[in-house]
């Protein structure tokens, strides 16, 4: 077998997995059975004589020869859909720009960059996702995702180790603070010592495999009592106005903030920065995403003050 036994399902099998990590995840995006999608993989080791993904413990990740083919499978696909669209007489896809953002930065710096970008460039197109650190890098690789808004803390690494590196470009430094009900003694001093917040009650968005708990202080001495876990920023904020705990949070993110919460700065603890990135990777930028980059730099230059 060969190359030329390589099949288009094959090819699409190899970009779903490598974009969601597993193949259980790609099976139910694709609506195959996991049992199909690994044969689709076998036949493309086969074809290829190479191993295409390392297996670990929590999903698989593509082989250096696997991310060689996969470069070559995103530009056959994209190819093949640009062709279609064209045969179906459908807008141009070259005015398109596919965004994903880490959750805190949908409200404030996306949606205004839209707003911004669209009295401007009306004939750009963008679709966004909001997702974690990990499944957009995987997208940017798969090239399901054109740029990506990503959040790192110090020592401010590339978030991947593949070839070719990404580009990351930083955009803003924000602080962590604590969000707490305006009633509470925290929020009477102003400040909160990170030795009495060791009881406390907390608000968190589900981490994923391996990711830390959004939303709990970092380094927190002992296990955080979970009273409440919520991926929206805007529940998290009421849950702490009702009284029901406290959370993390970066005030410069967030447009609206309910009546009845307070941000207090954590003493007792090294200060915790956040930067915002943007990334993609290396190439060339079309028109219509260097025209979405100018707007997000814009926008957090805003932030910035």
């Amino acid at each position: 077998m060969g190359m030329a036994d390589v099949t288009l399902v094959g090819l699409r099998v190899l970009r779903e997995v490598a974009e969601r990590g597993t193949f259980t995840a790609a099976a139910h995006s694709l609506g195959y059975t996991q049992s199909a999608v690994s044969r689709q993989v076998a036949a493309l080791e086969q074809a290829t004589g190479a191993r295409l993904f390392d297996r670990f413990p929590g999903g698989v990740r593509p082989t250096g020869e696997g991310r060689a083919l996969l470069r070559h499978a995103v530009a056959a696909l994209d190819a093949l859909e640009a062709a279609d669209r064209e045969l179906r007489g459908i807008e141009d896809a070259t005015s398109r720009v596919r965004l994903g953002y880490f959750p805190a930065a949908g409200a404030v710096m996306v949606a205004d960059a839209l707003t911004a970008l669209r009295s401007e460039r009306p004939r750009v197109r963008v679709t966004t996702r909001e997702g974690s650190t990990p499944a957009l890098v995987r997208a940017l690789r798969s090239g399901t995702l054109d740029l990506a808004l990503l959040t790192s803390r110090p020592p401010h690494r590339s978030p991947d180790t593949d070839d070719p590196p990404l580009h990351v470009e930083p955009l803003l430094e924000t602080r962590l603070a604590l969000a707490v009900p305006a009633d509470s003694r925290h929020a009477e001093r102003g400040t909160a010592d990170v030795a009495d917040l060791a009881s406390e009650a907390w608000i968190a968005g589900p981490g994923g495999t391996g990711d830390p708990l959004l939303g709990v202080w970092p380094g927190l001495p002992g296990r955080p009592r979970i009273a409440h876990t919520a991926r929206d920023w805007l529940t998290k904020l009421h849950l702490v106005a009702a009284g029901a705990g406290i959370t993390t949070a970066s005030p410069a993110l967030l447009p609206v903030v309910p009546h009845g919460v307070r941000f207090v700065e954590v003493t007792g603890v090294a200060e915790e920065v956040r930067r915002i990135d943007l990334v993609s990777l290396p190439g060339r930028v079309t028109a219509p995403t260097g025209a979405l980059v100018h707007a997000l730099r814009r926008r957090a230059a805003d932030l910035a003050g």
